[in-house]
């Protein structure tokens, strides 16, 4: 297992992106910065809403590579939230981080994930299941790359959501 990239930032879409230049209404950019302060994150938000597809469709898990790091982003299907320990991040165009509690392993992850497959019962959840247990066995099989359990920072609201009638 290889990790790609150099050093540096890491691609601020998770993906190849270009500086553009580009003149919009007044009204629009106060529109789009009441979605997001930073006016590129808010465009990407507004096409990733559209329906279409794109050039090439998400792994339902895969490596994001930074420098000689990569972290592994999924799409959050239910047999994930289920797993004990493991809560998911969100990232938009419904791509998410794994994040592991303190007191929960990687080695404990891969056990959970191969008792899930036993009872995955729709083929995206097996696919996402099956590509995530991949990635962890290759990365603990190979001589070339090794596993950290990393601490991030998530600010939990203490307020309750309104719930929608409708």
């Amino acid at each position: 297992m290889k990790l790609k990239g150099g050093p540096g930032r890491p691609p601020k879409f998770g993906r190849p992106a270009r500086a553009v230049t580009l003149t919009l209404p007044e009204d629009v950019l106060e529109r789009l910065g009441a979605d997001h302060a930073d006016l590129g994150q808010a465009i990407v938000n507004l096409v990733e809403k559209e329906p279409r597809a794109r050039g090439r469709a998400a792994s339902p898990a895969e490596l994001s590579n930074y420098g000689k790091h990569a972290v592994i982003i999924v799409t959050p299907v239910r047999a994930l939230r289920r797993l004990r320990g493991v809560e998911l991040v969100p990232l938009g165009n419904g791509r998410a981080l794994i994040s592991l509690r303190a007191s929960h392993s990687i080695s404990e992850l891969e056990l959970e994930l191969r008792d899930a497959l036993d009872q995955a019962s729709s083929p995206p959840e097996r696919r996402t299941l099956e590509q995530l247990a991949a990635i962890l066995r290759a990365a603990r099989h190979s001589s070339g790359v090794k596993l950290e359990e990393r601490r991030i920072i998530v600010i939990e609201s203490k307020r309750k959501r309104a719930s929608r009638a409708g």
